[in-house]
Parts: C-alpha cells; structure tokens; sequence
C-alpha cells in the first residue's frame, strides 16, 4: 500500500486540474468534429487516454526534473527527488501508462496512430525543454493541444484548418495557466537557473497572461463558430464564453500581487474556464 500510494503521488492521482486542463479542450475538439455526442468509443478512448498520458507524463517530468526539484520548496518531496521511488520505477510506470494509452489508439484509424507519436515526441522533449528555450511553456501548449487534431483525425479521418486554429488557441490559454504557475516558483526557479516564462516576461508577466486569456478565448470562439453546424443556436457558445472571461478577470484578481498562494489558486481553477467552454459546446449541440 506504500508503494501504491507513491505511485499515485508520482502521477499526481490527487491532483486532477492537470488532466482536466488536457480533457476540457480534447471534449470540444471531439464534439466539434463529430457535430455534437462523438459515441461512446471515441469518448472513453479520448477520456481515458487523457487521464493515462498525463500521468505518464508526469512520470518523465519527474525524472527529467529530480536534480532541479530539490531546489524548490513546492517540488522537493516528490517521491523521485525524494529518493523513495528509483528513476528506473518512475520510467517503469511512465512507459506502462503510455502503453496502455498507445493500445487505446490503436482502435482508432491510421492518421490518429500517426499522430499519437509526435504527440508522445512532444510530451517527452517538454521537460528538457527549460533547459535551452526561454519560454519552455510554449512546449508544453503544444503537448496540452495535440489532443484537438486528433479528436478530429479520429471522427473525420482529416485534420482541417480550423482544428489547427484550435490548437494555436488553445496554446495561448496553456500560455496563460502555466505562467501563472511558474508565477508560484519564479524565486527558486532564478536560483537555480531555470528558463520559464515567468522570468521571461519579468514585470510584464501579469499583462501578458491576461493578454494571452483574450487570444486564447477570442480565437477559440470564433473558430468555434466556424465549425458548429448550420443552424446550431450560438448563445449557449457565447454565454460560455463570457462566463470563461468573467473566469478570466477574476484571475487578474488573484495574480496581481504576484503572491505564491493567489498564482497557485489561478493555476488549480484554470480548468474551470475550458469547462465552461465545453459546456456551452455541448448544451448548444444538444439544443440544435
């Protein structure tokens, strides 16, 4: 049971925000595609192997990260940095969970297959990352959204222009969340010598995550717009979307004092906002 609970400690089991921050956008780029419900297999293959990439994730985060992590007080007790889980027992788990996601792929078709590895390419090279790119957070917007051309490649069998326009927006709102959440480490992270967006952006950070909220939901709806059917009732997608900028707003509130605990607040309620988006997708396709 120890060694059980280490492992879920290792994939972040009692912290969910993370997978939902992945699961919210994935849900609207499948509903989107398939013009509303996208069937029960398509759902839990998409849901499921959300939940299991992100833990593998996890996994290769904390190995790639165990010398850095020790450093920073948020970090320092993670059970690979910690020494009570071996590199080898975290690299063990992280490739049996992206295992199982990759046999859940593999009951889709020969795009998704496709793109399911340079999915896995992204989400390996993200945590080495802030070692060479200055903003490593862009990575991680590209591993966060790669979800959305392969819900449409699963239902579709093609990617159009417009996933790929979700996928840019979708970026800008990793952009915001994880800067807020390099917010919480900036002292440590300049102590040690890591890159983030945070230090990046130096006094400009807290305009900059704002800015990114306004591209992200402004290119979201109206890509959105785009894609739903004729005839679809628009209302419930632009309720949604002011209720994700009220969200939005809100956050300025919370990270403008540049405080650990009002930054880390911001980061943990993000998924809120691709919730509330996704709500007003679904609502909107049950009514039309």
């Amino acid at each position: 049971m120890t060694r059980l609970r280490l492992y879920l400690d290792l994939i972040r089991w009692n912290r969910p925000a993370g997978w939902l921050l992945l699961l919210w956008p994935t849900l609207s780029a499948l509903w989107l595609a398939a013009g509303g419900f996208p069937g029960w297999h398509l759902l839990v293959v998409f849901a499921l192997g959300t939940v299991l990439m992100r833990s593998a994730g996890c996994c290769i985060n904390d190995v790639a990260d165990r010398d850095f992590d020790r450093h920073v007080r948020r970090t320092a007790q993670r059970p690979v940095t910690s020494g009570k889980l071996s590199v080898r027992e975290a690299l063990a788990v992280g490739a049996l969970l992206a295992l199982l996601a990759f046999g859940l792929v593999l009951s889709t078709n020969t795009l998704t297959i496709a793109m399911s590895f340079a999915a896995l390419a992204v989400a390996v090279a993200y945590p080495f990352a802030k070692r060479v790119v200055s903003m490593p957070q862009a990575v991680l917007g590209v591993a966060f959204s790669f979800g959305i051309p392969m819900a449409f490649a699963a239902v579709r069998g093609a990617v159009p222009g417009l996933a790929w326009v979700l996928l840019i927006a979708n970026m800008a709102w990793v952009l915001a969340y994880d800067t807020e959440y390099a917010m919480v480490d900036r002292e440590d992270d300049l102590r040690i010598g890591i890159q983030t967006s945070a230090i990046t952006l130096g006094r400009w950070d807290v305009a900059a995550v704002m800015g990114f909220y306004a591209l992200y939901l402004g290119l979201w709806t109206w890509a959105v717009w785009q894609l739903v059917p004729p005839g679809t009732w628009l209302w419930p997608i632009a309720a949604a979307s002011g209720v994700a900028a009220a969200q939005a707003l809100w956050h300025y509130r919370l990270i403008r004092g540049r405080e650990r605990e009002g930054c880390f607040r911001a980061f943990r309620l993000n998924h809120w906002i691709g919730c509330a988006l996704f709500a007003g997708l679904a609502l909107a396709a049950l009514l039309r």
